[in-house]
């Protein structure tokens, strides 16, 4: 849901505004003067801000002037009468929106231009990823988000990505947890500041508290001088907790703090450091069970749990798999300056039909030796032993899809059509049916 900043003095007006917006399913928050709106816009985000052009106190154009200072300032829309136009005109010489007219005679006026601004900024924001992503090398988005089971983690990923809410990713490992929380972070107002993994796994648990806080100066032996932890290196930006679920109990409550009061100290220290940074985290664990087994704190699960994605295996997104394997191909040999004529229709069988444990990760690794070796195109031989044993099993597929397009036939027949009971009583998850169900003409795309 976009947010709108409303920065007028006129208590009737503003409520008229806050009315015609909220309609809009727009989320309204709205003050009287410009010093409320400097210190609200200090601590959260917008999307856009509509101002009255005079005021008591400071004016709209004062109000605009000065949020050219902070993090990702909004754009702005000035309200003025007839009286003061030059005044808009000149405040969108300087980089304002648009401008409208007061009194407000078509409601619709106001919603149509407050669409074209929202509009116009997510374009920016998304051509502005686009480039980012290409500077950051990660593959282009339409291939991150390859394979119909990625459709509803992109829409998540793409409602989520301009707030400040805190995301945790779930998925096995080498799904790409870390490929999505860049995108999160280069799609969000704070892709001009840094982003910051932390593999809480990789880290002995201790140093993992000085790694993330800091420490001052004999905080501990070895502590010879005062050092900036990631929440510090992150400020402004985003920081990325990998493996979430393997870090200390102890440590939790801490990073907890953080969360909930945005704030921490260095460890052996007492001044409290302000952390303006958001907070990503991604977990192939069940946390919930480890919630319940005490190996995880309930408050922080829930804290951390503000939205959820899921993140589905490869072997979900099988239609992504050809997509997939041409971007490695074309990347790897680029790289070793080979030029590869493909991959041959037996080989992309046997990668189609490959249950891939290892994920994205492991599909990468068997396409770079597969390029190191082959000469032309990737063929059979050109894939390790342990996927060409799977040739004769992929010899059997058809005969395998037939059958189990049976019982999924038989399931919904059963249950009266119902999906989630079908999905039950075949042990699939409903997001695996519903690709099954399209994968084998089923149902239509929906």
């Amino acid at each position: 849901m976009e947010r709108i900043l409303v920065v007028e003095d006129d208590a009737t007006f503003r409520s008229l505004l806050r009315t015609i917006l909220t309609a809009e399913n727009y989320e309204v928050v709205d003050v009287f003067d410009a010093e409320q709106a400097l210190d609200i816009l200090r601590r959260r985000e917008f999307d856009l801000v509509i101002s009255d052009l005079r005021m008591p106190g400071k004016s709209g154009m004062e109000l605009f002037r000065e949020t050219r200072n902070i993090f990702v300032p909004p754009p702005f829309i000035l309200l003025t009468a007839y009286g003061t136009i030059e005044e808009a005109v000149e405040a969108m010489k300087e980089g304002a929106a648009d401008f409208l007219t007061k009194p407000l005679k078509d409601p619709a006026a106001l919603r149509t231009l407050v669409a074209k601004v929202l509009a116009t900024g997510r374009r920016e924001r998304e051509y502005m990823s686009l480039k980012e992503a290409e500077s950051a090398g990660l593959p282009p988005e339409s291939l991150i988000f390859a394979g119909t089971t990625m459709a509803e983690v992109r829409r998540l990923v793409h409602e989520v990505a301009a707030t400040g809410a805190t995301v945790i990713l779930f998925g096995e490992s080498g799904t790409g947890k870390e490929v999505i929380a860049r995108v999160l972070h280069l799609l969000s107002p704070r892709r001009h500041s840094g982003f910051i993994p932390v593999n809480c796994a990789a880290i002995p648990d201790t140093l993992l508290e000085s790694e993330l806080f800091g420490h001052e100066k004999g905080a501990f032996t070895g502590a010879v001088q005062a050092r900036r932890g990631k929440f510090e290196l992150a400020h402004g930006g985003t920081i990325f907790l990998d493996e979430i679920g393997e870090m200390p109990v102890a440590l939790q409550a801490k990073l907890l703090r953080v969360i909930q009061e945005r704030t921490f100290e260095r460890v052996g220290g007492s001044r409290e450091i302000r952390a303006d940074v958001r907070v990503l985290a991604a977990t192939n664990r069940d946390l919930e069970k480890d919630v319940r087994d005490g190996r995880f704190r309930e408050d922080l699960y829930y804290r951390l749990h503000v939205f959820p994605v899921q993140l589905p295996p490869l072997r979900e997104r099988n239609d992504a798999i050809p997509l997939l394997t041409d971007y490695f191909v074309e990347r790897f040999g680029r790289q070793i300056g080979k030029r590869v004529q493909g991959v041959s229709p037996e080989a992309l069988t046997i990668l189609q039909s490959y249950r891939w444990p290892g994920n994205i990760r492991e599909l990468q690794n068997v396409i770079e030796r597969a390029v190191i070796l082959c000469r032309g195109a990737i063929s059979v031989a050109d894939l390790p032993a342990t996927l060409s044993a799977c040739d004769s099993d992929a010899q059997e597929l058809g005969t395998l899809k037939d059958l189990e397009r049976e019982a999924i036939l038989s399931a919904l027949e059963k249950t009266g059509g119902n999906r989630r009971r079908a999905a039950e009583e075949l042990g699939l998850s409903r997001r695996t049916l519903q690709y099954r169900l399209k994968e084998y003409g089923l149902i239509k795309d929906e």
